[in-house]
């Protein structure tokens, strides 16, 4: 399992306070989902993603047309 990387302490508690403390969950949610966590941000997706990326981890796609 991978931690999370260094993003903001509101964006970290919000998602720690799901029960999501690794890139591997955060890969199993879109963007929207994350976005719409109270807490989680633009900057903060953009971090999770990349780290997700770097570690060979495919984020979850929203679905088309949506």
């Amino acid at each position: 399992m991978t931690d999370l990387p260094n993003i903001g302490g509101p964006a970290r508690g919000a998602l720690e306070a799901r029960g999501v403390d690794t890139l591997e969950q955060v890969a199993t949610l879109s963007e929207k989902e994350l976005l719409a966590i109270h807490g989680v941000g633009p900057k903060a997706v953009r971090i999770l993603r990349a780290a997700a990326a770097e570690a060979g981890l495919s984020p979850r796609e929203e679905p088309a047309g949506r």
